[in-house]
Formats: structure tokens, sequence, C-alpha cells
């Protein structure tokens, strides 16, 4: 377990750091022009929150694997770790809608990658919390 947690880890901080890019790709500069000032820094900072929840929750993996797994308090913080991802993975089937990946191969793919990796991390939380 403790080397699943590392290598969901260190991809946790690289889906940190790919949200670097979001704004850009997204073209947030002119998307967000049509939104009040309070709406497009909310975007700004809730995403920038994001990235640096999913960074320590990575951070968190890879430095402490054996506490996360093998104590009380790590039980409790995989459960809220596995609630979140569960959630997440929820997320992406009944938040977004289907027109937005449907019918395209990249978008496509990204939903399948996700889909997965959502799930991987979730099973991996669950277990790791009910794990005696």
């Amino acid at each position: 377990m403790e080397l699943h947690l590392q290598i969901t880890g260190m991809l946790l901080i690289v889906l940190a750091f790919v949200h670097i890019i979001f704004p850009k790709h997204f073209n947030w500069e002119k998307e967000l022009q049509s939104l009040s000032l309070m709406n497009r820094q909310m975007m700004w900072v809730h995403t920038l929150f994001i990235t640096l929840t999913i960074f320590l929750m990575g951070l968190l993996c890879i430095t402490s694997p054996h506490e996360l797994t093998d104590t009380g308090l790590g039980k409790k913080i995989t459960f809220g770790l596995a609630v979140f991802w569960t959630v997440r993975l929820f997320i992406q089937f009944f938040g977004y809608s289907s027109e937005l990946w449907k019918g395209k191969t990249f978008e496509t793919v990204i939903h399948i990658i996700f889909s997965l990796f959502w799930t991987y991390i979730s099973v991996l939380f669950w277990i790791i919390c009910f794990k005696k």
C-alpha cells in the first residue's frame, strides 16, 4: 500500500502542476470577461486553492505513507481523502455534461483517463482506511 500511496502522491503533484496551464488552455482571459470581477477572481482563487490542496495531498502521500496506513490518525485522514476523491469521481459523471467529451477523441480519452484515476485513488484510500 505504501508504494501505491507514493505513486498516487507523485501523480497528484503532477496534477497540481497541470492546473498551471488551465487559464491559457481554457482561454480564461477571454472566457471569463463576461463574469463580474468577483466571479472572475473567485475562479482564480478557487483554482489556486484546489491546486494547493491537491499538491499537499500528493506531498502527504509521498512523505507519510507509513503514517497514513498504520496509525489511527492516518486512517482518519485516508477516510477523508476517500470521501473527497469518491465525490470527485461522481462529479466526473454527474457534474459535467457528456456533451463536453462525447464524440471528441481527445476529450473522451481525457475523460476515461481521469475516470480511471479517480477510481484508483478512491479505492486505494477506501482500502487503506478500512484495512485492519
